[in-house]
This record gives C-alpha cells, sequence and structure tokens, in this order.
C-alpha cells in the first residue's frame, strides 16, 4: 500500500512533498493509517482532531488517544472541543451536517493561523461509493455522481483509490492500533444504512463493485469536466456582470439553446434553486416576475433575466457622512469638496448650499412614501412616481441610493437633484460633492 501511495501522491498530489498538511484525524482506522503513511513518507504534518462531544467517554477516550499518537510520533496536534448538538439545534440541522461545518469551520481556522497549505482527509474509495448512493436516491445532476472530489480548493484526499479492506489489511500488517466508533455499526444514520444494508447485497450481485464503481466514477467526472467546459462558453456568450456583480443574462441567446432547462440547471445549480420549472416560466413572464433561493433571486427585467445575490440586513444600513469629510467609498464612492465657485452641473456632481444642509448626512435605500423636490420643477413628487416615468426597473429601483439631510432628500445619486439645497450665483458657502464616472456607469 506504501508503495502504491508513493506512486499516487507523485502523480496526483506532488505538490504535497513542499507542502505543510494538517491531517483531519479521527482516532479512527483510516485517519490513523493515513498519518502512519504520511508519517513514514517525511511529509511535513501535523494533526487536528475534534471532540464533538456525542458519545459521552468514548469521544474523550478518543481524543486522548489521538494526543499520544502524536506525542509518540512527534507530530503538533491541535483538539477542540464542540457543543454539536447545541449547534445543531441552533442552526436547526442535523447533528452529521453540524459536526461537518464545525469541523471545516475549525480546519479553516488552524490553517489561516499556522499556514497549513492542504487539510487532507481520509476518506477512501468506500466512502466514494457510499456518497454516490446517497446522492443517486435524493435526487442530484452528474456532478453529484461523481463522488468525492479528489482535491477540492485546500482539501485532499489522498486515499480515496484505497477500498476500506485495504486500509485494514495495511494496519493489521504493521500492526497499527486504531480506535473503534462503535455508531459506525448503528444503521440510525443513512450512510451507515446504505454501507451495512445496500452495498453487500450489490457485492453480492457483482464481487468486482468498487472496482466497476471507480471505472464508472472516472468516466462520470470526464463527462463533467466536458460539460464544465461547454457551460463556461455558454456562460461567457449569454451573460455579462454589471458593476454591482450581478449576473444579467441575455434572454434572446439563451432561447437559441437546445434543451434549455438542462442548460439553467448548469448555469444556476450553484445558486442554490430548487423550483426549476418556476426558473425556466421565467421566460414568458411578466417583466418583474421574480425566483428565489435561499442565497440568490432571478429576476425578470424585460429582455434580461438578472441573477443577484439576496441582501443581508447589514447591507441595508444607513451610512452617515459627518461635516467635514472628503471622500467615502462604500455604500458608493462620493467625493465632497468645499468651493465657493459653481460650474457647470452634471449628472455626477452637484453643488449644494452648505448652510442649508443637517449633518450628518445619510445615505440609504429608497422607500415607499419618499419625495423630493426636483431641481428645474415646480412642486414635489414621489419617488415611486419618478421611478415610473423614468421606466426603472425593479432592480434600477433597488440599486438606486439617496443622499438626505436629516428626513429630506438631497440627491437621487447620479439622477436627479433637490432644489431646496442647491448652490446659485449667491452662495458663498458651497460643498460640491461629485461621484466618479466610474461609479456613474453602475447607476
Amino acid at each position: 500500500m506504501t508503495e502504491k501511495l508513493q506512486q499516487h501522491i507523485a502523480d496526483q498530489f506532488p505538490f504535497l512533498k513542499e507542502s505543510k498538511v494538517l491531517i483531519a484525524i479521527s482516532g479512527g482506522l483510516d485517519s490513523v493509517v493515513l498519518t502512519q503513511l504520511l508519517h513514514s513518507m517525511d511529509f511535513d504534518i501535523s494533526l487536528a482532531h475534534c471532540n464533538f462531544n456525542l458519545r459521552a467517554l468514548e469521544s474523550d477516550t478518543d481524543e486522548a488517544f489521538v494526543k499520544k499518537l502524536g506525542t509518540d510520533l512527534n507530530l503538533r496536534t491541535f483538539t477542540k472541543n464542540f457543543d454539536t448538538t447545541e449547534y445543531a439545534k441552533t442552526h436547526k440541522t442535523s447533528t452529521q451536517i453540524a459536526a461537518r461545518a464545525l469541523r471545516y469551520a475549525w480546519f479553516k481556522e488552524l490553517q489561516e493561523e499556522y499556514r497549513f497549505d492542504y487539510v487532507a482527509t481520509a476518506h477512501h474509495l468506500d466512502d466514494n461509493l457510499e456518497t454516490f448512493i446517497i446522492n443517486l436516491s435524493r435526487g442530484t445532476g452528474l456532478e453529484g455522481l461523481t463522488g468525492i472530489p479528489t482535491i477540492n480548493e485546500t482539501i485532499v484526499r489522498p486515499l480515496l483509490i484505497f477500498s476500506r479492506q485495504e486500509i485494514l489489511d495495511h494496519a493489521k500488517a504493521q500492526h497499527i492500533v486504531w480506535r473503534e466508533d462503535q455508531s459506525n455499526a448503528s444503521t440510525k444514520y443513512v450512510r451507515n444504512k446504505i454501507r451495512h444494508q445496500i452495498i453487500p447485497v450489490l457485492k453480492e450481485l457483482n464481487p468486482n463493485l468498487l472496482d466497476a464503481f471507480e471505472k464508472t466514477s472516472s468516466h462520470l467526472k470526464g463527462s463533467q469536466q466536458i460539460i464544465d467546459e461547454r457551460i463556461g462558453q455558454i456562460r461567457k456568450d449569454t451573460s455579462t456582470t454589471d458593476m454591482f456583480g450581478n449576473v444579467v443574462f441575455d434572454i434572446a441567446k439563451l432561447k437559441r439553446l437546445p434543451n434549455l432547462k438542462a442548460y439553467l440547471f448548469e448555469l444556476l445549480k450553484s445558486y442554490n434553486f430548487t423550483a426549476w420549472n418556476d426558473v425556466a416560466a421565467l421566460f414568458t413572464a411578466q417583466s418583474g416576475k421574480q425566483v428565489f433561493s435561499k442565497s440568490h433571486r432571478l429576476l425578470k427585467d424585460r429582455d434580461k433575466i438578472l441573477l443577484t445575490k439576496l441582501q443581508l440586513t447589514s447591507e441595508l444600513c444607513v451610512t452617515e457622512i459627518r461635516e467635514g469629510t472628503k471622500e467615502i467609498m462604500t455604500p458608493l464612492h462620493l467625493t465632497f469638496k468645499n468651493t465657493s465657485e459653481l460650474a457647470e452641473k452634471t449628472s455626477n456632481a452637484i453643488y449644494l448650499d452648505n448652510s442649508k444642509l443637517r449633518f450628518p448626512l445619510t445615505i440609504r435605500r429608497w422607500q415607499q412614501g419618499d419625495y423630493f423636490y426636483p431641481l428645474g420643477m415646480q412642486g414635489k413628487k414621489k419617488l415611486s412616481k419618478f421611478f415610473k416615468d423614468e421606466k426603472y426597473s425593479l432592480l434600477d429601483k433597488e440599486n438606486t441610493w439617496l443622499l438626505c439631510s436629516e428626513h429630506q432628500i438631497v440627491w437621487i445619486i447620479g439622477k436627479r437633484q433637490d432644489r431646496r439645497f442647491n448652490a446659485n450665483e449667491n452662495t458663498t458657502d458651497i460643498l460640491k460633492i461629485q461621484l466618479p464616472v466610474n461609479s456613474l456607469h453602475a447607476l
């Protein structure tokens, strides 16, 4: 097994030899064998063990075992205790998903603090088959059937080419000691049920099941690579990205694609959409129709479909501008300059009578009921009417920022100024506020 792993690393992970690697170790067979193998090959490794406090004394004994192994091998060992049950309850998720979230968040912290290049996990071929069956039973695209990735950003899995039996045989031959997790024998969890009840039946039907699966997995990954290349070209041909980071799809170009629904799935699957019939219906829907995922939104806007990220509460906050401020960068890039001279007004620069302003000024999104007194017009106008007259789309409205003095609108930034604060030839204390041209294009 050692020679096979050395060759596999040379072929697939040549960078590991010069890298600083953190091994995710539970104390079980797989992770202990991975540790022993990489240690015998003189890799620069450290150990990280999560105590999820799910098995009472057994969890603490696992932690003690890993600490002793680290000491015996003279390896730096990190351990951390988690209240997994409370996390799962708070985040309304399963214990397994909670443990996974906690584990990888901590690994990332360790990577950043101690500059580990990679985290190595001990997933093997049997794990990969189980994942395949789980995804197949739940419904998935081709990507879900390609199994566990060998490399996923900074996570590496060198043992994916080995079966559980190969790892066990190696451990026994080398007299390696490990900890048995008694919960692995329970069929309470879906993965264990597949491991103990489904895969044995499949192996009866085909004793070479793992070899067959490995070949099939390789073919599926190749097919996925071809699809990814095609989708990358389709995305380039049919969409652009605006100044706000929103993806703008051209409906006419998308409609030329054969099997549009299949293309939409590949283009949008990473944005957590699940209502694919609703997504497809956007093409014939009225402008303003929306479809939501838990993280993103699709919006029909005339001949375009806009993909936007859902705003967080923190993104809706009001920005204050104190007197004397020279420049701000968020939520827009604005410059402020006191002057005594008027220049020609443009869409990206206004001249205000400083004596009429009440600081701090604020920048905020528009709200129902907002109104202003448009420069060059008589009377006041509701922003909703202004938007309608200017033919604003829903996204245009959402991307509109208002500069305000107390509760009064001073400027629909980049669009229209309020006349109440306008500087004229008799004004001596003038404040010039400018929106750089590249920012103006985003409005």
